[in-house]
């Protein structure tokens, strides 16, 4: 790009607030109290993002007499759950291709099972009365280079050959640019019914207001420290008291577990967002989205974007993060120079929008495990439940993991509890600083596919080999 065209991009960061403009809501609600004093329960929940209230929720739901307490180490929502792109998706997998390559003979069960829970979480918002502007408009796969045309089609064709494509339509070029008009988009698949569109800090604070409804006891600015067995429940100890729990759910994700055999299964990886200011009529105009869909590319590094009820452009993705040796530190919640490259390729997507400006800009850990969709399991004799490794699609399948994790707890034998997917486990991340080399190739290799129409080198084909290959 010439220099004054990426004068032109920078200039169109100079506003931009360094947080979440989901959570930059002056509507945020205040944090509960600290824990204090000592607690007893029949539930302990450690975490407030969506994994951690879906759990206490239905655990509610499930038994209204049931005694459950969550514990926060910050304020509910604060991380993942409300710095994300608001696409709340079906899928458990991580998208069909990678279902298809890793469960093929339960890919049709884990689809419906998906689908019911997308729906579940829609009655949960009408119910409860969350108001997060969920809109179910579905989601487009977009292909920007020829051989993601391909690609596409050839996944379509695969899931319709399976049965697995109601919902799904095939969009060429000038179909594409008739939903959203921008001259990089070559095709398209789009999920019709699969995806919503949604508020994701109002979610996590809508969840929160109908746990509290129900009798849970939620304590924020409380981090669990250490976790323990205690007569025949267990103690976890927070900075001014301990509470003991007949069994305890952890929906922790990024944060180290407190389970520590599990770590290795899960790394960091930083996701960066933009939200430009609303457009005016005009531009509206210019970029036609009157469907509201979610959009993603194709690429192996590849964006995400949406639009806002108040017709702003989310746009984020592509320049993934993963901290040297894996360690979490704020500091790297906030990159300049991925909001240059991610402004950059927003203004060659959608060259008409010259002249727009960024509003906020922001990034944070997503927990990624070596399958891409998460895993599950128990410690401690049964009375520990754990739920880790969405890889940034968990705004939709921590609902899942929630049911998921009470189903072990209460040692249930049930259609989700039979699931290879829920009975097996990814492969540990080696230990450090190998994690790092072979994430940092993994990255160059990716990129370097992208480059060369999709050709995957020999370090990306003997990952695949081990089921191990990512390809978006």
């Amino acid at each position: 790009m010439a220099p004054a065209a990426m004068r032109s991009v920078a200039k169109s960061l100079s506003e931009a607030k360094p947080v979440s403009y989901w959570l930059d809501d002056p509507g945020k609600p205040a944090a509960q109290p600290a824990l204090t004093a000592d607690e007893r329960c029949d539930l302990l929940v450690v975490g407030a993002g969506y994994s951690g209230l879906w759990t206490a929720l239905i655990a509610k739901e499930r038994d209204p007499g049931r005694d459950v307490v969550l514990i926060e180490g910050k304020e509910a929502g604060w991380a993942a759950s409300g710095r994300n792109g608001g696409f709340c998706a079906a899928s458990l997998t991580h998208g069909l291709a990678n279902g298809l390559a890793r469960w093929p003979d339960e890919l049709a069960r884990l689809e419906e099972l998906g689908a019911r829970n997308l729906d579940a979480i829609e009655e949960a918002v009408a119910r409860y009365g969350i108001d997060c502007d969920f809109e179910r408009t579905g989601e487009i796969d977009v292909a920007t280079e020829p051989h993601q045309v391909e690609e596409l089609r050839e996944l379509h064709e695969e899931a319709r050959r399976l049965g697995l494509a109601d919902g799904s339509q095939w969009l060429d070029a000038e179909a594409l640019r008739a939903e959203v008009d921008s001259p990089t988009f070559l095709a398209g698949l789009w999920d019709k019914d699969g995806v919503a569109m949604l508020n994701p800090a109002k979610l996590a604070w809508g969840l929160k207001r109908a746990c509290l409804e129900l009798g849970v006891r939620i304590y924020e600015h409380t981090p669990g420290l250490e976790l323990a067995r205690a007569g025949a429940g267990m103690a976890v100890r927070t900075p001014y008291g301990t509470v003991r729990a007949r069994r305890v759910a952890l929906g922790t994700n990024v944060f180290p577990s407190l389970v520590r055999r599990i770590r290795p299964f899960t790394v960091p990886v930083y996701d960066y967002a933009l939200m430009t200011e609303p457009l005016d009529e005009a531009q509206l105009a210019a970029v036609g989205w009157k469907g509201r869909q979610g959009l993603g590319d194709s690429a192996n590094q590849f964006h995400y974007f949406r639009i806002t009820p108040d017709h702003r452009i989310l746009w984020g993705g592509y320049d993934a993060v993963y901290p040297y040796r894996g360690r979490l530190d704020a500091a790297h919640d906030d990159r300049p120079e991925t909001y240059l490259k991610l402004a950059e390729h927003f203004f060659t997507a959608f060259p008409q929008l010259e002249g727009l400006k960024f509003t906020h800009a922001w990034g944070g850990a997503i927990d990624t495990c070596s399958r891409f969709s998460a895993f599950f399991g128990t410690a401690h004799a049964g009375k520990v439940a754990y739920a880790a490794g969405f890889t940034g699609l968990g705004v939709g399948a921590t609902r899942f993991g929630a049911d998921v994790m009470l189903d072990l707890l209460d040692g249930a034998d049930t259609e989700r509890t039979r699931l290879e997917m829920v009975r097996t486990r990814p492969m540990p991340f080696p230990p450090e600083p190998f994690a790092w080399t072979g994430i940092t190739l993994t990255k160059w290799s990716l990129a370097r596919a992208d480059r060369r129409g999709g050709h995957r080198n020999l370090w990306l084909r003997t990952l695949d080999r081990f089921g191990l290959g990512f390809d978006s």
